[in-house]
């Protein structure tokens, strides 16, 4: 079981990092040990590309000898849980669960006493999309977007059916966003917006294709190895095209993968009595789950995971999570213990747990993440100084 690395070796440190040496506010973690800050420090331009699911074994197996991985400084450790839901509200406001409150795909908020599914703001039943009138995202977090932390020219590139989203325009409050619809179109992107003005500028970007394929077909697939040749040539021509724009160019993760199957998956459905203790349906994700026990079942809770699935799943009480920091360092956001219930279920081996509401399709994703495997939690820190 890998835990975040947050004095020093996480995501969280990473953004800690960039924070500093783009002149920012200081964040409430340290920098990145065992990185020369002063590389940005000297940059007139600073590019992190995020690609979502490049885990750092990955990286150093099946992309051993790749110009990503010669070029890799080291690993960090995502956040908990390794997930999309998590760690891009890291990479958008600097600090990880801990602080902006956001704790899986679907996360519980007691104030609206409903569940929510984060990067999509909408709700879980129905997929409804929540009116940024009634409600933003910025609202349930808290905390200010990490472009407006920094006194740079700050410019957001995503996907085009991502760029306009209620949750990215909440957090890319402060920067420029400059939509894409192909590798192409990201390459040509992050080129125009590094070249913008002749001040210092920062540059995110995110590009989601990896972990879409991950998810369907496996980490380990043809597919995905396939897509990550094509991820190594954009990163070379990256290189080559900013090499005369006084750039620093870091490639991360928000997560790695590991595979699994319909074997390995635990539907709730198919434990009624286990189901039965529930005041919610399950939050989190279906690696590191969170549940929401009625009062007088716990004990009835714990007897049938003990009895019947002590072998898939490891049970803490959410509050031991919370007193050893899984989620981060330093005071909590005021709604964090609400947000990850009573219990957390943590997967073994390459297990994961579903339930379903009425009108979801089933989860049978091959490729899944948000454990604590060495798979999911390690990312690459790869950089090069143009």
């Amino acid at each position: 079981m890998i835990l975040p690395d947050y004095r020093g070796g996480s995501i969280a440190n990473l953004m800690a990092t960039l924070s500093s040496s783009l002149g920012g506010a200081e964040t409430g973690y340290l920098p990145v040990t065992g990185f020369d800050h002063q590389v940005l420090k000297r940059a007139r331009n600073v590019v992190l590309l995020v690609i979502d699911g490049l885990g750092y074994q990955y990286l150093e197996s099946a992309g051993m000898g790749s110009v990503m991985q010669q070029h890799c400084a080291r690993s960090l450790t995502s956040v908990c849980p390794s997930t999309t839901a998590t760690a891009i509200p890291t990479f958008l406001t600097g600090v990880p669960p801990q602080q902006h409150g956001f704790t899986g795909w679907f996360t519980y908020f007691a104030e609206l006493g409903s569940v929510v599914t984060v990067l999509p703001f909408c709700t879980r039943l129905g997929y409804m999309p929540i009116d940024e009138r009634v409600l933003s995202p910025l609202d349930l977090s808290g905390v200010k977007p990490f472009f407006n932390r920094v006194p740079v020219s700050s410019h957001v590139v995503m996907p085009d059916w991502i760029a306009r989203s209620r949750f990215n325009l909440a957090f890319s409050e402060g920067a420029r966003i400059w939509p894409y619809n192909s590798m192409t179109g990201l390459y040509k992107a992050i080129r125009k917006a590094a070249g913008q003005k002749k001040e210092r500028n920062f540059v995110y970007a995110y590009w989601p294709d990896f972990d879409g394929l991950a998810h369907r077909f496996g980490v380990a697939s043809p597919e995905v190895e396939a897509h990550f040749a094509q991820l190594d040539l954009l990163f070379s021509d990256l290189m080559s095209a900013l090499k005369d724009e006084d750039t620093v160019l870091l490639v991360t993760a928000d997560h790695g993968f590991i595979d699994s199957g319909p074997q390995r998956t635990v539907r709730l459905e198919r434990h009624p009595e286990l189901k039965s203790t529930l005041m919610t349906p399950l939050c989190g994700e279906p690696r590191l789950a969170f549940c929401y026990v009625h009062p007088d079942r716990r004990e009835q809770f714990e007897q049938y995971l003990a009895e019947n699935l002590n072998r898939e799943i490891d049970v803490y009480p959410s509050s031991r999570l919370l007193e050893e920091g899984w989620f981060g360092l330093g005071d909590p956001h005021p709604g964090l213990k609400d947000r990850i219930g009573h219990y957390a279920l943590v997967m073994n081996e390459n297990y994961k747990i579903t339930g379903r509401l009425p009108g979801e399709r089933p989860v049978d994703h091959i490729g899944v993440h948000g454990g604590l495997s060495e798979q999911e939690m390690y990312v690459p820190l790869i950089v090069s100084d143009t």
